[in-house]
């Protein structure tokens, strides 16, 4: 039998210093360092090694005369595990790394011990690694010691704490609530999760706390929060996952605006203290109706212009039928005004046409301005009236050249198409520029028609409607507009939020109208209305997704990065093979069958 070799971590080993905070002041130290072997570079009579923990990396140096020392670091490799002991001293000012922080020191090595050692990794566990998705979700903790994950990791970090420092500051109390709770429909699917103790009964894992924060308003709570996770079976994109945490807030005897101050507060706080960001508050308020028409999305990105102008009164009635009839039916003609479009080739065009197509448009007519004039394939269809016209509604002259590229169709269609082009467009302009612009998007529409004709919750149906709407709750489900509000920066949104109903009477109301009827309110939500009638408060919040948060304070396009361990697009985790499948015994206690597809068919 092989011999197992043993490394202990004694007392003589425990760090006195990180690898990473060593500076010049620190000359003649003797210090303990402990960590990873990042890589090993033999000069002649010295061997060099960068070693790293989480705080960074430093440089260690063995002298060629201590053969047990220099025969050990030769031997090493990326990813081992030790510690050694040694003294700082200033590297010759020929070798100073001004791009590291422990650039100007390095540590002469007099004692080392290898803890463990490591198989050669997968991929290079560096920034510059190329490794893919699946093979950086596999192996995660190799991932996770990159630099910039560690960074993400710890931005992560500050921002929880800012938020629980900064609301904790304002009187509110941290509450936990259960992770198995009863399931109710809030828009995606539900985890699952049968009871071994009642068979044939299921618990759901919570979407969000909705419910237990409402009844804590109830209770007398008045102010709470909680860093909730949250888990929501849905299909998954880029800004998703399975899993996410978000900072859930409630508060009692409130308004939008206290909200939206309360928000804006910890926006600042936590820009401020964590990245150095001063924002400017408060942030701007666009009605959903404006910011659909003025950007085409309900989450604009307000770093740039590129606008959206209605054109419709101008076709009424054109030469032109393609714009005229879209108007006729009820339709627009919307556009965006381009000052960078002009020289765009046709085969650019083509992908700009493709891609409103992709969202529904028909088509792309395109109005070229400059100081020869105008030139449009559709020029020779229109009036020099209508072309005027719309030069005058874009504010484009010959001395103010640009592309202007007109869509006409139904409203939902329009909205689509050229809000993902006016994004595809800003792309570029902001590309790197650090700005962060926040907003609020409110009075979104309580209710959408359904498939089958009916209506269902735009959002979630505990949303209290616009005092001035609620007579259109039975006449026209569709024109009644809720205290709902989104929190957005850069195009994305980071948070809803709306003021709740604290009345069973109007809470049973808007049930009726997507069909739930009294038996079946009472049967799914009977502990929330009866809660209702002992003194509920009017109430309302917010909850700010934290990894979405950290994803754009850190300017990137994944909150995967800032997940420890999340999943791929199949909701599977890779590193333990999850979801997996369940032994026979367990199943039978919990009084499950699993059956294969043909059984089911």
């Amino acid at each position: 039998m092989t011999d197992i070799p043993v490394y202990h971590f004694g007392e003589e080993w425990k760090r006195t210093a990180m690898c990473g905070d060593l500076r010049a002041h620190d000359k003649g130290n003797e210090v303990t360092l402990a960590g990873w072997v990042r890589k090993v570079r033999e000069f002649g009579e010295l061997t060099f090694l960068d070693m790293w923990d989480r705080s960074g990396l430093v440089q260690l140096v063995v002298e060629a005369s201590d053969e047990k020392l220099h025969a050990l670091f030769r031997s090493l490799r990326s990813e081992d595990v030790l510690a050694v002991r040694g003294t700082v001293r200033k590297r010759p000012a020929d070798m100073v790394n001004a791009a590291m922080g422990t650039g100007e020191v390095e540590v002469e090595v007099s004692a080392a011990e290898v803890f463990n050692r490591s198989k050669v990794p997968p991929f290079n566990v560096t920034d510059k690694s190329q490794a893919s998705d699946e093979m950086r979700l596999k192996y995660r903790y190799l991932d996770l010691r990159r630099d910039s994950m560690q960074s993400n990791l710890r931005l992560r970090h500050e921002i929880a704490l800012k938020t629980r420092i900064y609301l904790s500051g304002e009187d509110f109390i941290e509450v936990e609530t259960p992770m198995l709770v009863r399931s109710t429909p809030e828009g995606a699917r539900d985890f699952i999760v049968p009871s071994r103790l009642q068979p044939g009964r299921f618990y759901a894992l919570p979407q969000s706390p909705q419910f237990y924060k409402q009844i804590l308003m109830v209770s007398g709570v008045d102010r709470y929060f909680q860093l909730a996770r949250c888990l929501r079976d849905e299909d998954l994109r880029a800004d998703r996952q399975p899993e996410h945490t978000q900072i859930d807030i409630e508060m009692s005897f409130i308004s939008e605006d206290d909200i939206f101050a309360l928000a804006e507060g910890l926006m600042k706080k936590i820009f401020l203290d964590v990245a150095g960001i001063e924002l400017e508050t408060p942030f701007p308020v666009l009605d959903y109706d404006e910011s659909m028409l003025r950007y085409g999305t309900d989450k604009p990105d307000l770093r740039f212009g590129l606008e959206i102008s209605d054109c419709s009164d101008i076709f009424r009635g054109s030469g032109f039928s393609a714009f005229a009839s879209a108007v006729e039916k009820g339709g627009v003609v919307r556009g965006i005004s381009w000052p960078g479009g002009l020289g765009q080739s046709k085969s650019q065009i083509k992908k700009l046409e493709k891609l409103v197509r992709g969202a529904g448009a028909g088509g792309l007519a395109t109005v070229s301005v400059d100081g020869n004039g105008v030139e449009s394939p559709i020029a020779r269809f229109l009036g020099g009236g209508e072309i005027d016209a719309v030069l005058e509604r874009f504010g484009v002259s010959a001395s103010t050249p640009s592309l202007i590229m007109l869509v006409a169709g139904g409203v939902p269609v329009v909205e689509k198409s050229l809000g993902k082009l006016r994004t595809h467009l800003g792309e570029e302009l902001v590309a790197g520029n650090g700005e962060m612009r926040f907003l609020w998007v409110n009075r979104f529409p309580l209710f959408m028609p359904s498939g089958d004709g009916g209506w269902e919750p735009a959002h979630h149906i505990f949303s209290m409607p616009l005092e001035k709407d609620i007579p259109r709750i039975d006449s026209d489900p569709g024109a009644v507009r809720g205290h709902l509000y989104d929190l957005v920066c850069n195009g994305t949104e980071l948070g809803s939020g709306s003021i709740r109903i604290h009345m069973r009477e109007l809470q049973e109301k808007l049930f009726g109208v997507i069909g739930i009827g009294e038996e079946e309110a009472e049967r799914k939500f009977g502990f929330l209305l009866e809660a209702f009638e002992y003194g509920a408060p009017p109430h309302g919040g917010i909850a700010i997704g934290l990894d979405r948060l950290a994803m754009v304070m850190a300017a990137e396009s994944s909150i995967r990065d800032f997940i420890a361990f999340p999943k791929t697009q199949s909701a599977a985790s890779l590193m333990e093979g999850a979801p997996s499948e369940i032994e026979e015994g367990i199943l039978e206690e919990l009084h499950i069958r699993v059956t294969d597809r043909n059984e089911r068919e």
